[in-house]
């Protein structure tokens, strides 16, 4: 099977093919053009908030088969500032990477920086979390600040609302996302960028479904699911994405914000999500822990002493062919940042392999045992 997104033609940013579906669930595999090339999904994007994915060079975001990497404008506006990587030739020469990156438009800041933003009706005050000074930033200013970063891939400015909230609250954000997703579908945009807006609504469904037909109704490059995995229950978070995708077309990308849970990114592909960001394998690497087939597990336990097996046996990164988790241990334990690299590395390998398998399964007919065999290793070991 295979949907062509609208009349994009061959190599044209925008164009999203079907690859293939599952015949027991609405998981699909697809190929994503972007001006700075293809992306294959199911995909996960390391998230490189401040023009870095922590502890990784480029040359080995490459080599971990990484396609397409996040940054975050709120972020990039506080330090170095716009116009310093408009001097420098936007963030893909700023930062070494030639392939694809999606910018988050600063929305999320609103949820994250919640002590420090004042919200209303044209946008958001925020306090700088560096230096205390004041910055606005609304869809007009979100949206020049992404097409000076030149990313492929441009977020909506949107209210991502808390777990729990008020229907009332809900609403008021979703009413203001709706607003400011107009605005920003009106704006200028950097040669080939693409916008994608983002459905609100909290954990209620009426709101998460007016919210997506609306910005159907404004036309969108693609579309993603906001504010899950912001505290809730699993079965509040699933519902969340069932009530956010239900209307969303199926012949344009869909994107679960911040979703870094691997049985729950394979629950969402079940249910048609196509791409994912998360900061868990680079922040949990930076505490010291191991993700693996089966979950993870805390490297720097003392269990792990005298361990000289690879963090994970079968593992092909290149933390796991050269090193033990012993020496592994050994580093994070003494503080030196070489540890936290390896491990990183790993966790990265990990996350992205498990995308490699899944769009394997999809294409190979076999999505639903594979769902089924994750659901016993990571479940079982929780």
């Amino acid at each position: 099977m295979a949907v062509v997104s609208g009349n994009y033609g061959p190599g044209v940013p925008g164009r999203f093919e079907i690859t293939a579906t599952d015949s027991a669930s609405a998981a699909r595999a697809g190929v994503l053009q972007t001006a700075h090339g293809v992306v294959e999904t199911p995909v996960f994007m390391p998230v490189g908030t401040q023009a870095t994915v922590k502890c990784l060079e480029p040359r080995d975001l490459t080599e971990l088969g990484a396609q397409v990497i996040l940054g975050n404008t709120y972020h990039l506006i506080i330090r170095p500032g716009i116009e310093v990587i408009e001097a420098c030739g936007g963030l893909h020469r700023f930062m070494g990477w030639d392939g694809p990156i999606l910018t988050d438009s600063g929305g999320f800041q609103v949820f994250s920086l919640s002590g420090l933003r004042k919200i209303s009706d044209d946008g958001v005050t925020f306090q700088s979390h560096v230096d205390g000074k004041r910055l606005f930033l609304g869809p007009i200013e979100a949206m020049a600040a992404q097409r000076g970063l030149g990313s492929d891939i441009a977020m909506c400015f949107d209210e991502c609302s808390p777990y729990p909230c008020t229907s009332q609250s809900a609403c008021q954000a979703v009413d203001k996302t709706i607003s400011w997703a107009a605005l920003c579908a009106e704006q200028e945009r950097a040669p080939g960028q693409l916008v994608f807006g983002i459905v609100q609504g909290g954990e209620y469904r009426e709101l998460r479904e007016r919210c997506a037909r609306e910005l159907v109704a404004i036309g969108f490059n693609g579309y993603a699911v906001g504010g899950v995995s912001v505290g809730e229950p699993e079965p509040v978070l699933l519902q969340g994405i069932d009530d956010g995708v239900r209307l969303l077309p199926l012949e344009r990308p869909r994107y679960v914000m911040g979703l870094g849970d691997m049985w729950q990114i394979i629950e969402a592909v079940a249910r048609g999500v196509d791409m994912f960001d998360c900061v868990m394998p680079t922040r949990h690497a930076r505490n010291g822990s191991a993700f693996t087939a089966t979950g993870y597990y805390p490297v720097k336990a003392g269990a792990y002493k005298v361990d000289t097996r690879p963090v994970e046996e079968g593992c092909s990164c290149y933390c796991c062919r050269n090193v033990s988790r012993a020496y592994v241990r050994h580093l994070l334990n003494v503080g030196e940042i070489l540890g936290v690299r390896l491990l990183t590395i790993h966790n990265v390998h990990r996350y992205l392999e498990v995308m490699r398998e899944m769009r394997a399964a999809i294409s190979g007919g076999s999505f639903a045992e594979w769902r089924w065999e994750c659901a016993t290793r990571l479940r079982v070991n929780e």
